[in-house]
C-alpha cells in the first residue's frame, strides 16, 4: 500500500509537470518496484499510468516542450522505423509484434523525455532516478554478496530487462560513473559519503553476479578512467589495492568461472552464444531485413546455425540486432552510440570554457564512460533495447541543448543543491581527475 500511495501522490503532482511524469516512468520501468510488492501492486500497470499522465500533462502544461532534433535523435528515429519495417516482414510475426510493442513504448518515452527535460534540475533529477533505480539492486546485492561470502549469485528484479545476472551486472556497471559524477557535484557531505558507499557496494554486487561480461566491462571502464586521471601512478595504485581486496574476497567458485573466459571452448554457455552468433550472421546475410525480433527458434537454427541442436539466445547487443534487423539495423544501432559519444565530446569541449558549466564537463565525461561500459559488456548479453543506455543518450542531448540556450545565465543550482562549488570543481588544466579532458 505504501508503494501505491507514493505512486499516486507522485502521479497527481505530475499532472501539471510532465517532467515529473517522465521521472515516475523511468523509476517504474527500470527498477520495477511493484514487482517487489505483493497483491494488487505486483501486477498494476504503473508504467502505463505514468505515461498516460505525462501525455495529459503535456497538453495542458505551460512548460517548454521541444525535441532537440540533433543527428543522434534522427538516427534513432530511423532505427525505430527500420525495426517497424523488419517486424512487418518478420519470420515469426506474432512474437515479433509483441516485442516491438515493448520497444516502441520505451522509444516513445525517450522522445518525451527529450522534449520535457530542459533545466539543470530536470537533468540531475533524471540522473538521480536512473542511478537510484539500479543502485537499489547494487546496495542490496552488495550486502548480499558480502554476507554470503561471494558464493551466491546476485540476480535482478523479476519480469524486467535486468532480471538475469548478466544483464543486471552491466546495468550496475553503467551506473557507477554516474554515481561518481553525482558525488563530484554534491555539496552535502552525507550525500557524498552515501554515494561512495553505494559505489563500492555496486562494484561488489556486479562481481557477485558472477558475470564474465561484467568483469570485462569493469576492466574497460577502469582503463578509460585511469587514462583520464591526472595522477596516473596514484590512481593506478589505488585501483590495484581496491581490486586486489575485492578479488581476494571472492571465493574459488567465482575465480573458476572467470577463468573460463580464456577456456571458452570448454564452456557450454559460451559455445552456445558463439553458435547463436553464427546463426544471426548467416541469417543477416541471407535476409536483407533480418528475421525480426523472434529469431531464436528451432526452425531458424536448423537452417542457419552450425549446431542446430544448440539453441541459445545471442546474448549480444550487436549480434542480436544483426540477426533481428539485418546489417542496416546494426549500422543504425552503432551510429546512434557513435554520435552519442561525439555529442559528449562536444559538450565537454564547450562546458569546460566557464566555471558555470563545469558540471556538464564532468557529467558528459561520465556518460562517455558509461556508454563504453555498455559497449563492452553488451557484447556478451542482449540489452539492445533496455531503457538505461537510451536514458544516458537523453542526458547528453538535453545537456547539449542546455549549453546552446545558455541556461547557466538564469540557473545556478541543480538537484539537492548540487552547485559544483569552485573550490572543488575547477576549470581543468590539461587533464582533471577522473572526469578527464
Amino acid at each position: 500500500m505504501a508503494l501505491v500511495a507514493v505512486l499516486l501522490v507522485a502521479t497527481f503532482y505530475a499532472l501539471r509537470r510532465p517532467w515529473v511524469g517522465v521521472l515516475i516512468w523511468t523509476w517504474v520501468s527500470i527498477m520495477n518496484p511493484h514487482k517487489l510488492a505483493f497483491g494488487f501492486a505486483n501486477n498494476a500497470p504503473f508504467a502505463a499510468i505514468a505515461a498516460a499522465v505525462t501525455f495529459l500533462a503535456m497538453v495542458f502544461t505551460k512548460d517548454k516542450i521541444k525535441v532537440p532534433w540533433s543527428p543522434p535523435v534522427v538516427v534513432l528515429l530511423l532505427f525505430v522505423l527500420w525495426m517497424c519495417l523488419t517486424t512487418v516482414f518478420a519470420m515469426h510475426g506474432e512474437a515479433s509484434w509483441i516485442q516491438l510493442n515493448k520497444v516502441l513504448k520505451i522509444q516513445l518515452m525517450t522522445l518525451v523525455a527529450l522534449a520535457v527535460l530542459y533545466e539543470r534540475k530536470h537533468i540531475e533529477l533524471f540522473v538521480w532516478v536512473n542511478i537510484l533505480s539500479i543502485g537499489f539492486y547494487g546496495f542490496k546485492g552488495g550486502i548480499f554478496t558480502i554476507t554470503s561470502g561471494g558464493g551466491a549469485r546476485v540476480w535482478g528484479p523479476p519480469g524486467g530487462f535486468i532480471e538475469g545476472n548478466n544483464e543486471l551486472a552491466v546495468a550496475l556497471i553503467m551506473t557507477i560513473p554516474l554515481m561518481y559524477y553525482l558525488r563530484v557535484v554534491a555539496t552535502r557531505v552525507w550525500v557524498r559519503q552515501g554515494l561512495l558507499v553505494l559505489m563500492l557496494l555496486t562494484v561488489v554486487a556486479a562481481l557477485g553476479t558472477q558475470s564474465r561480461g561484467a568483469l570485462l566491462a569493469i576492466c574497460a571502464m577502469g582503463v578509460v578512467l585511469w587514462l583520464r586521471s591526472q595522477s596516473k601512478v596514484l590512481t593506478g595504485v589505488m585501483v590495484a589495492v581496491v581490486a586486489s581486496g575485492l578479488l581476494a574476497f571472492m571465493p574459488d567458485s567465482w575465480s573458476n568461472r572467470m577463468g573460463t573466459i580464456q577456456t571458452y571452448e570448454t564452456d557450454g554457455s559460451a559455445m552456445g552464444r558463439i553458435n547463436a552468433w553464427h546463426m544471426t550472421y548467416n541469417l543477416a546475410n541471407d535476409r536483407f531485413l533480418g528475421g525480426g525480433f523472434a529469431i531464436y527458434q528451432p526452425d531458424l537454427y536448423a537452417i542457419y546455425a552450425p549446431n542446430p541442436n544448440l539453441i541459445l539466445g545471442a546474448h549480444s547487443i550487436y549480434f542480436s540486432v544483426l540477426g533481428e534487423h539485418g546489417w542496416v539495423g546494426l549500422g543504425l544501432f552503432l551510429l546512434v552510440w557513435i554520435l552519442a559519444l561525439r555529442t559528449a565530446a562536444r559538450v565537454r569541449k564547450e562546458a569546460k570554457q566557464r566555471p558555470e558549466t563545469m558540471w556538464l564537463f564532468h557529467l558528459a565525461g561520465m556518460c562517455q564512460v558509461s556508454i563504453i561500459g555498455y559497449a563492452v559488456g553488451g557484447a556478451f548479453l542482449a540489452l539492445s533495447y533496455f531503457d538505461l543506455p537510451y536514458n544516458i543518450l537523453v542526458v547528453l542531448l538535453v545537456s547539449e541543448r542546455w549549453l546552446k540556450e545558455k541556461r547557466w545565465e538564469t540557473e545556478t543550482h541543480g538537484a539537492f543543491g548540487s552547485a559544483a562549488p569552485a573550490q572543488r570543481i575547477q576549470k581543468p588544466q590539461g587533464k582533471a581527475g577522473w572526469a578527464g579532458t
